[in-house]
């Protein structure tokens, strides 16, 4: 091993024992995460609203090819998964040196012009995502309030109503919980999102079972969409955003070292999150297959966009008013869950640029009677609230939930969920060029490149589509 290995051998043992009480061996808090909360986070993050398109995305594939592609890319993301998991420490999976972000861990592997790419497609997305879910809020507010004038109304009255409000009031919703300092301080948001996520999605399949059950057959082919219901050109676009839509229901990757960093050790943090990632991604896996199918096995060809706000069900009014309610709670702590990692990126950077400035790191102590005093930083609840602000303007402004989610899909999965957790994994383990392994995950790469291609150019050409009858902040349904 030689005297230096020794020595720094020595060091790194010495110093798992030797930082205080409380503290890891960074000099940070304890981290308290286990399987559970990250298993928490991940579902959070994971069964987002992407499950509500996965009954459309499968009518456009088939019976055939849609549930085999969504279980092919629940492979692939545990399995990349696995393989950035272990990129949380460098060198030594015990001892060594943390990456506390994604950058970081790029940084620590590939280093060079990589971090640059890596830094701007995690934090484009996580924006992209902040969007979408304000859009699909927006849209299960709306749901609510139609089924309910619906009802009343015994379907005479078309119940038109403007988009805009509903997302002002979430983006309100999210000035304040975005004001919750870290990742750390979320894991009860995250929990009661993934009971959330729970709720609606059941309530979606049991309607979907009923509705088969009401029809007395099983809908839909085993080629997709009919030609003649749309044009063959239209069918192939769709397919395509149809593989951006699933992509996007799996994507989790580019939060999941900011969440395996709130984990505890021993054990290992990456083999506790190689059973969080197993967990979560299997039960997600028997949810997406269930609503997916059972959503096309109740519609056929209609299956809607969103499955529960797409108006494929209209009784009883109350129990998709439950599930509609479900959604948006849901999205309020998975909105923090995606912001979180770019907040304390922008936070840091400040920090670092202007140490000298009072505005960016001094914290106020304000008393809350019965808990600790909270901790209020000027510079966190300026830009947060300007953050929030922009992501709603945004939001009125492009309100098309399927394909944003489709082209959002896209952009983040081959980059983020592939083609970093695959090159850090050969550069970690010195995989030889060209070797059978290397091979192997180069051509895993490839695949997952070309459906993030087809998937963009899918999504892109349904942007164009809507942008043909669109009219800025007047978005009504």
């Amino acid at each position: 091993m030689g005297e230096k290995g020794a020595v720094k051998n020595h060091l790194q043992n010495n110093l798992v024992f030797d930082h205080p009480i409380g503290f890891d061996d960074d000099g940070r808090l304890k981290r308290t995460g286990t399987v559970w909360t990250a298993s928490a986070h991940i579902i959070t993050a994971v069964i987002g609203s992407g499950v509500l398109s996965l009954a459309w995305a499968t009518a456009q594939l088939g019976w055939i090819a849609g549930p085999a592609v969504i279980f092919l890319l629940s492979f692939v993301t545990y399995y990349t998964s696995t393989l950035l998991a272990a990129c949380y420490r460098c060198d030594d999976p015990v001892n060594g040196k943390r990456n506390y972000t994604y950058m970081e861990a790029v940084r620590a592997n590939l280093g060079g012009f990589e971090v640059k790419i890596c830094g701007w497609v995690q934090y484009l997305n996580l924006f992209g995502v902040a969007i979408g879910y304000t859009i699909a809020s927006s849209i299960s507010m709306m749901a609510i309030k139609r089924s309910n004038c619906f009802h009343a109304s015994r379907g005479k009255n078309p119940c038109h109503m403007n988009s805009n409000p509903y997302m002002i009031g979430f983006g309100i919703a999210e000035i304040i919980f975005s004001q919750i300092p870290d990742f750390d301080q979320l894991w009860w948001l995250s929990i009661v999102a993934a009971v959330m996520s729970f709720t609606y999605s059941t309530i979606g399949l049991g309607l979907g079972i009923a509705k088969v059950a009401e029809n007395g057959k099983i809908r839909g082919s085993l080629t997709g969409i009919s030609v003649g219901t749309v044009t063959q050109t239209q069918k192939i676009w769709r397919s395509f955003q149809a593989l951006g839509d699933m992509a996007f229901a799996y994507s989790y990757s580019l939060i999941l070292i900011e969440i395996q960093d709130t984990l505890k050790a021993p054990p290992s943090e990456s083999k506790t999150m190689s059973k969080a990632t197993l967990l979560s991604v299997g039960v997600t896996t028997l949810f997406y297959m269930l609503c997916g199918c059972m959503g096309y096995a109740a519609f056929g060809d209609l299956s809607p966009g969103n499955l529960l706000t797409g108006f494929g069900f209209y009784n009883p009014f109350w129990l998709l008013d439950i599930a509609n309610a479900a959604i948006v709670i849901h999205l309020v702590g998975a909105y923090q869950v995606y912001c979180q990692p770019l907040f304390a990126f922008i936070e840091k950077s400040a920090a670092k640029r202007f140490p000298d400035s009072e505005f960016i790191t001094k914290d106020i102590k304000i008393p809350i009677p019965g808990f600790r005093p909270y901790n209020l930083n000027l510079f966190r609840l300026v830009w947060r609230t300007i953050f929030v602000m922009l992501t709603t303007l945004i939001s009125m402004l492009l309100p098309f939930f399927n394909d944003i989610v489709g082209l959002l899909g896209a952009i983040g999965f081959w980059p983020l969920t592939v083609y970093f957790p695959v090159e850090m994994y050969i550069s970690q383990n010195k995989i030889a060029k060209w070797s059978t392994r290397w091979l192997c995950l180069q051509i895993l790469s490839i695949a997952c490149l070309i459906i993030t291609i087809a998937a963009a150019a899918g999504s892109i050409a349904g942007v164009i589509l809507d942008l043909k009858s669109y009219k800025p902040f007047s978005t009504a349904y």
